[in-house]
């Protein structure tokens, strides 16, 4: 299984993937290829550490969305990866129906909560303000509807009385780690 991943940020997900992936754990999946809509993204630098190629895309015209010739140069990128599975690690923008359809039920995104709950932005902001006593992390789907797709699995994470939001996100990025990589695993079985 051939996976492109697509991010944003510092890249720790795409980070835990590739680890899981050299250490053999990644299932029949293998990474071939990072892209990113930021150019100067730590998730870029991580092609270097792990033999992988890794590209910025122009994500123009939009700043929030991937719609337009933004969307066409990502749709082609992916494409020329011959990517059988798109991850969205930490990947910042809304993805629009034209690079829904080029990659139809091969798309899937990591979300930091335990949706249908807090979706959106600052999952783990809105968790903490809510409350509740439980979180975690999403892999799903992705669907037309912001974090709306079939959820696919999900890991749990308790919180603290005393919890702050950098105590509870180093929890939920733990939890992340571990799950994403084992989804992709799971997935990769699944198609051979």
């Amino acid at each position: 299984m051939r996976v492109v991943i697509l991010g944003s940020g510092r890249g720790s997900n795409a980070e835990a993937i590739l680890l899981a992936q050299q250490a053999g754990k990644l299932g029949h999946a293998h990474v071939v290829k990072i892209l990113s809509d930021q150019i100067g993204a730590g998730i870029l630098a991580l092609g270097s550490r792990f033999g992988v190629p890794t590209e910025y895309i122009d994500p123009a015209p939009f700043r929030t969305k991937l719609e337009g010739v933004g969307e066409d140069r990502f749709i082609a990128a992916v494409h020329s990866a011959q990517a059988d599975l798109v991850v969205l690690a930490g990947f910042m923008r809304v993805i629009k129906p034209k690079f829904l359809a080029a990659f139809s039920g091969k798309i899937i995104n990591l979300h930091p909560s335990l949706l249908p709950n807090f979706p959106g932005l600052d999952g783990i902001g809105q968790a903490l303000r809510s409350g509740v006593k439980v979180t975690g992390c999403t892999v799903h789907g992705v669907s037309a509807e912001v974090d709306g797709g079939p959820i696919i699995d999900q890991a749990k994470v308790e919180i603290a009385l005393d919890e702050t939001f950098d105590s509870l996100a180093n929890k939920i990025h733990a939890a992340e780690h571990a799950l994403l990589p084992a989804v992709i695993a799971r997935l990769s079985r699944r198609a051979s």
